[in-house]
Order: C-alpha cells, then structure tokens, then sequence
C-alpha cells in the first residue's frame, strides 16, 4: 500500500479515536450546553465532524468537492442534518460509519489521482493530497473545541487514554 494512503488512513482513524475519546468525557447534562445562545454544543460539534467523515468519503471517491448550485440552500441542509444528529450513540455510530467509508475510498486512489489537483469550480482549488489528510486533521481541530468547552464548565482533565 502506498505510504501517502497508509499515513492518511492512520490519521482519519485515529483523529476519530481522540475525538470520540474527549466527546465520551461530555456529561450527558453538557451536550446541548453552550457558551452564548449562538455558539455550538458539544453534540452540534460532534455531530458536524461525524458527518463530515462521510462527505469527505464521497469528496474523495468523487474526486471533487460539492457543487452546489445553491450554496445557501446546500448550507441549511447540512445545518439541518446536524441538528438532527443529536444521540450520542447515533452520532458515533455515523462517525465511525464515515471513517470507514474515507478508509475504502483512501484505497481505490491511484497514484494519479493522488498527484492531482481538484479544481473546485467556486474559484479555488485544492491538493487531492490535502483532501486526503482532511478527516484526520478536521476530527483533530474539533477535538480542540470540545477541549475547550470541557474547561468552559470546570473539566481541566487532560484525557489521554
């Protein structure tokens, strides 16, 4: 197996593992918790970066990313989507769904499609070699934010295992 594909595949897993680790530390009274009415909550936030793990499963089998032809409508539906997601068995059970999902699509890369570039059709374009390395690194972004809300209510536990 390519060395690129290993590494990426090692990321999205464990990016996922970390995430699901600090989320299980979120008492259940936190979830829907918040640092002002507008902010997310830990469930919002996991249940974006759940749901992700499965559109960058289809970014990469596509080789593209979305195009919608109505942003703001795109936009509300997976607003919607995220909203909806809110058990914590659920949400993990979609996580860890999604990540499979980047896994087997990671597989069917050919060193070509690799080496490419998608060209987003919005104006900016992107590394396929960036798309690949984004379930880890964005699971591992939101981690931090559950880290952060966990010491907005007191938790200074640093969860390592």
């Amino acid at each position: 197996m390519d060395n690129t594909v290993e590494s990426c595949k090692k990321s999205a897993v464990q990016g996922m593992e970390m995430f699901l680790r600090n989320f299980s530390h979120v008492p259940d009274d936190k979830l829907n918790w918040s640092v002002t009415p507008t902010a997310k909550s830990p469930i919002r936030i996991a249940a974006h970066t759940a749901l992700y793990a499965g559109r960058f499963a289809a970014m990469l089998r596509d080789q593209k990313v979305p195009t919608p032809d109505n942003l703001t409508e795109w936009l509300a539906q997976r607003d919607a989507e995220e909203t909806e997601l809110t058990c914590r068995v659920e949400m993990e059970r979609v996580f860890r769904e999604g990540t499979d999902e980047v896994l087997a699509a990671l597989d069917t890369l050919s060193p070509e499609a690799i080496a490419s570039t998608i060209d987003s059709g919005q104006g900016w374009s992107m590394s396929m070699r960036f798309l690949m390395d984004l379930p880890g690194w964005h699971a591992t972004l939101h981690m931090g934010q559950i880290d952060f809300l966990q010491t907005c209510w007191g938790d200074q536990e640093v969860y390592v295992g």
